[in-house]
């Protein structure tokens, strides 16, 4: 039987991983990258999943880290892989409102203040694993919204939305474990609906008019008949 200790010990591993991955996707210039920091984050949040759910045993969660590894580690890639122009994926530089070091400095910020927010619950959890989960999940929330705002384009701005769903769950699989296998099937069903969508369009969007940021869509207009 592995201890407890060991165990709690992990999880704030996989934690504080999963956080220096959102790090990376705050820092990446490259689409491609930000991809991969993506798949890091959510193999982290699968593992600390599967850590809470060893000890006590929760079947709850041990499917839940088996369907967040299956379909936002391999799925979710490759679809975006699939419907997303190779330009954007390869060689593009994500356009921003700050540069990297700028939005490091923010990110950091933003990180600190997300643990002294939740100073009150980290208190109360003592010990346990929502101790770590809780502020570490915020924050990686907080870095998703942040890097949804000052991305231009509209594929970086898919990830961060997602980025914030793991944040989320990320707190939550520490607080309610019992209630999540359900809400994760249908989360990764609307997901891919939503990564598959905005693959499709971004592509199409890039076929016409050569750019994917966001701003640009809003100087379209329709062409006068004749």
């Amino acid at each position: 039987m592995v201890s407890e200790p060991f165990l709690y010990q992990f999880n704030a591993l996989a934690g504080g991983l999963f956080l220096l991955a959102t790090f990376g996707m705050v820092a990446t210039r490259q689409v491609r990258g930000c991809i991969r920091f993506y798949i890091l984050q959510s193999v982290f949040l699968g593992v600390s999943a599967f850590v809470l759910g060893i000890h006590p045993v929760s079947w709850d969660l041990l499917g839940v880290a088996a369907i967040n590894i299956i379909n936002k580690a391999f799925i979710i890639p490759w679809l975006l892989r699939r419907t997303i122009p190779e330009e954007v994926h390869t060689r593009r530089e994500i356009s921003q409102v700050l540069n990297i070091p700028a939005s490091l400095l923010v990110a950091l910020v933003i990180a600190i203040g997300a643990y002294f927010l939740t100073l009150p619950w980290v208190s109360l959890a003592g010990g346990s694993a929502a101790g770590v989960n809780i502020p570490i999940g915020l924050a990686a929330l907080l870095l998703g919204a942040f890097t949804l705002t000052v991305r231009r384009e509209a594929v970086p701005q898919l990830l961060g939305l997602i980025a914030m769903e793991n944040g989320a769950f990320f707190t939550s699989i520490a607080i309610a474990p019992e209630l999540h296998l359900f809400v994760e099937l249908i989360v990764a069903f609307d997901v891919l609906i939503a990564v598959f969508v905005i693959g499709v369009l971004t592509r199409a969007i890039h076929e016409h008019i050569g750019t994917t940021e966001v701003g640009s869509l809003a100087v379209l207009r329709e062409e006068p008949r004749p």
